[in-house]
This record gives structure tokens, sequence and C-alpha cells, in this order.
């Protein structure tokens, strides 16, 4: 949990009548055990880049790995900002999430091996620490990120409604 609960408002515009803000606890939930997400970046152009990728919730933050020559590497080295979704594809059930925030490279190696090993138990990905990123057994290099939310939106869909939640 984090050190403090952000601040949470529901949003009447967008929720049905009688819906509640739904508690920081479920949108943690959804973080921690989702495997799938969404990233959207920037590139230098000003075009929008979305691609999927696994993600990791510790430490109040959600941790992205990608290769240092793929796009999102490259569009994060210019412009931090990014917005990690996840979800359902329901339309009447569940909870979907977004995340906005700015990345910020992770090269502590006692923090990568925490992630190294969570992405190995969660995921069956075996990554080892190569310096200040991760590697794998086929010789590539993984750039590790974490995300912390500077803003977050929680979508529930029964009882339809929308929560924002406030950090800082």
């Amino acid at each position: 949990m984090p050190e403090f609960e952000p601040k949470e408002e529901l949003d009447a515009r967008f929720s049905e009548p009688g819906a509640v803000a739904r508690p920081w606890a479920d949108v943690v939930e959804v973080l921690a055990s989702s495997e799938l997400f969404w990233l959207s970046t920037v590139r230098r152009d000003g075009r929008p880049h979305v691609t999927p990728l696994p993600a990791i919730w510790l430490d109040d933050a959600l941790h992205i790995c990608t290769g240092d020559q793929e796009q999102k590497a490259k569009n994060l080295a210019t412009n931090p900002r990014c917005i990690l979704t996840t979800g359902t594809n329901d339309m009447r059930s569940g909870l979907d999430v977004v995340v906005e925030g700015q990345a910020a490279r992770v090269t502590d190696t006692a923090q990568l091996e925490r992630l190294a090993a969570l992405w190995k138990s969660k995921l069956d990905w075996d990554f080892t620490v190569e310096g200040d990123a991760f590697g794998d057994e086929d010789g590539r290099h993984g750039l590790v990120y974490a995300v912390l939310p500077s803003k977050v939106l929680a979508f529930s869909k029964g009882p339809y409604s929308q929560t924002r939640y406030r950090f800082g």
C-alpha cells in the first residue's frame, strides 16, 4: 500500500446514479494482478505510439521493461511522460485502470533483482541483472522503467462509474 492513500473523487458526470468511488485497494488489486498493459508514449515528431507489454506493480509504481532499441525506449528517452492502461474487454463488468505518470530508469541492482524475481514468479520470464538493466538467455538487453502514478482513473462497469485518484 502507498505511504498515504490518494484522494479519490467520483465523477458523477460519467457515473450512474447511486455509484460510489472505487476504493484505492480495488485499483491496487487490478494493478498487481494484471499481466498485460497498454503503454502509450509519444514519438519525437508528436505521433502517438501504443504497444502491449507486461508490467509489475511494486513500491507504488508500475515497472516495465523494453529493449534498448525498441520504439518505446526511444520515445521515453526524449519524453518520459506516458500512460499505462489495463482492465477487461467486458462491457458490463470489471474495472479498467488508466495510470498517468513519468517513466524513470531503474538502475539500482537490488531493485532490479527484486523486479527480476517478480517477472519470474508472475510471468515465468527469466531475466538476469546485467549492469544497470535486464538481460536474457538470448542476449537481449532490456531497460527497466518505473512509472510512478501522477493521476489514476478507474472505470467501473457495473454499476458504471469513473473515479479519479489524486496524488500529492
